[in-house]
């Protein structure tokens, strides 16, 4: 249904009793009034000048009237809770710090955390960018080859990391990646590792940040491509701007929250809105350890009074297949603003928030290279279910078709379709690809970052989103490149092509599916079919790897040798398939 030609209702706001007022009222009027340096001005800064994430998001409110105030409650997998104050929070990050200090590790060293959501792993990256290092998140459920790609790309010098996942998918790799000198672990020693207990029991509790530039990078997180290694995106200490301002504005946070955000920090949501804005708020941040069960969330958001909730649509489907009797039968009545990113949150969703929860799902938009929400549906300010909203303050999107010379010419028609662009210069936009200069470069055309996601905006200036202009694949909000998975395919020895499609899928939006050729000698069917699967499920982890493969004597390639990912996923979808004048091969 189209909200633009008025076949989908649009949800009126109205003030709700009790609540703070929102911190966006006006749009017209906050974003007239916006600069990004009155936005940095609210932030302190380090004693001397500069700017340091960590010193935001801890050190000024540990020295000041927050300290005592909850910043970490962390809920184990097995029930158990651990609270961290601020002040404690404080002075774990600065036994990290001096760790590092020790090991000879210091400004532009890259750390590696491989860690599910455990105190350690907020511990370690608050530690290291005080410390000035480049923190780099992965997520745990990647296997050995991901891990040495993104390693061997940064330039890792340390890892943190638990016993048993050294033991499973990084000592394998280990020989193949001579940067990394150091491993701490968390729980059970292993050979050439650091006890990270240890360490911290012999570190100092006391640490002064160094002098930090606003330009000094701090983060890096990978995003996958359709061809080639997965970019690492760099992002600066300047970012921290970006991130608190968005927290603000688009999350709505209020200094008596109890925020929760469900991204791991192994995904750049995960990072910036499930670590550094909610403490640069001194908000009580929520960090669940175990996986996604909707009747553990539900009694979650229940038993923390959660106020403000950050999800992803994939979770949001999976509650809604229980029915919205469910979410009415518990006292949700803390919970003030729900927001969800990740993929295009469908109408039917925003709306059955309303019935379920009395409110609606708020749909935002950003990516990696971003490192911050820039286009968002706000607290006070009406929503139109299936839009990503409207930009925040201090950005400029447009809709733009990119003409054959490489220039960019704006789309002003309403609800005409064409590339979201960006006005480059809000501070947490990626400052390059790791070691690819040239590829960052293709990112722009003049003043205007491409994000590569087709969009359209209507008359009143909110953004729809249309599609994806290349093939990486949204799943479950984990951005996926088909060479990655393909490249681990090949590997095996009965695979001569592959290739790799996202498939449209009702809870995860789209799951991962490979055709592979066969080469001579190996027999197409189900014992070869649950090889590959848990072949590719070693290789890449769960999270990455295919859940579907179909076998062809042979995949559809142009003549110049590249496979037709998108003919393959037009007969998947059943959809035209458009011009195949340059297809040289296809048996199917």
């Amino acid at each position: 249904m189209d909200v633009a030609t008025g076949e989908m209702p649009i949800i009126r706001k109205t003030p709700r009793p009790g609540l703070p007022a929102p911190n966006l009222a006006d749009y017209a009027e906050a974003c007239a009034g916006f600069t990004w340096q009155a936005a940095r001005a609210v932030l302190d800064g380090l004693p001397g000048g500069g700017l340091n994430i960590a010193h935001e998001a801890v050190s000024r409110h540990a020295t000041g009237r927050r300290g005592d105030h909850p910043a970490l409650h962390w809920i184990g997998k097995d029930g158990t809770r651990r609270d961290y104050s601020y002040r404690d929070l404080e002075a774990a990050s600065n036994r990290f710090a001096n760790v590092l200090g020790t090991l000879g590790v210091g400004a532009g060293d890259v750390v590696f955390l491989l860690l599910g959501r455990v105190p350690e792993l907020y511990i370690a990256m608050l530690g290291a960018l005080k410390a000035r290092a480049v923190v780099c998140p992965l997520f745990s459920a990647f296997g050995p080859e991901p891990i040495a790609t993104r390693i061997g790309i940064g330039k890792g010098r340390v890892l943190v990391t638990t016993g048993a996942l050294y033991r499973r998918k990084v000592a394998p790799i280990r020989a193949g990646l001579p940067s990394l000198h150091h491993v701490l672990v968390l729980d059970e020693a292993a050979p050439d590792t650091w006890s990270f207990p240890a360490l911290m029991s012999g570190a100092s509790d006391r640490f002064t940040i160094p002098p930090t530039d606003a330009q000094d990078p701090a983060l890096l997180h990978f995003t996958s491509g359709t061809t080639g290694r997965p970019k690492g995106a760099i992002h600066v200490h300047e970012a921290v701007v970006t991130h608190h301002a968005t927290g603000f504005y688009a999350l709505d946070l209020h200094p008596d929250d109890r925020f929760w955000c469900t991204a791991d920090p192994g995904w750049v949501t995960g990072t910036s809105y499930g670590v550094i804005a909610p403490l640069t708020h001194g908000v009580t941040n929520i960090v669940v350890e175990a996986e996604f069960d909707a009747p553990t969330w539900y009694g979650i958001l229940e038993a923390e009074r959660v106020s403000v909730w950050y999800t992803a649509p994939t979770a949001i489907r999976m509650m809604m297949k229980l029915g919205a009797e469910v979410a009415r039968a518990r006292d949700l009545s803390a919970l003030r603003f729900m927001a969800s990113v990740g993929e295009p949150l469908n109408p039917e969703a925003v709306l059955w928030g309303v019935a379920a929860f009395g409110q609606p799902f708020h749909d935002n938009w950003w990516q990696t290279e971003t490192g911050g929400i820039m286009i968002a549906n706000y607290a006070a300010l009406d929503v139109k279910p299936g839009s990503m909203g409207r930009p925040l303050p201090g950005i400029e999107a447009a809709i733009v078709e990119r003409r054959g010379d490489g220039e960019v010419v704006p789309v002003t028609a309403p609800m005409q379709g064409g590339e979201l662009a960006l006005k480059a210069g809000w501070p947490s936009m990626m400052r390059d690809y790791l070691g690819e200069e040239a590829r960052y470069r293709k990112c722009f055309a003049g003043e205007w970052y491409l994000t590569g996601d087709l969009a359209m905006r209507d008359a009143d200036g909110y953004y729809w989103f249309v599609g994806r202009a290349d093939d990486v694949i949204k799943s479950s909000g984990h951005l996926i490149g088909p060479f990655e998975v393909e490249s681990a395919l090949l590997e095996h020895p009965a695979v001569a092509e592959a290739a790799v499609i996202g498939k449209p899928d009702p809870m995860a939006g789209e799951i991962v599916k490979a055709f592979v050729a066969l080469k001579p000698g190996y027999e197409a069917g189900e014992p070869l079919r649950r090889e590959l699967l848990g072949h590719a499920r070693k290789r890449l982890g769960a999270a990455v790897a295919p859940k579907e493969i179909d076998f062809r004597a042979n995949l559809p390639k142009t003549r110049s040798g590249k496979i037709m990912r998108r003919l393959l996923k037009a007969r998947e979808m059943g959809l035209p398939e458009g011009d195949i004048s340059t297809l040289e091969s296809d048996e199917r």
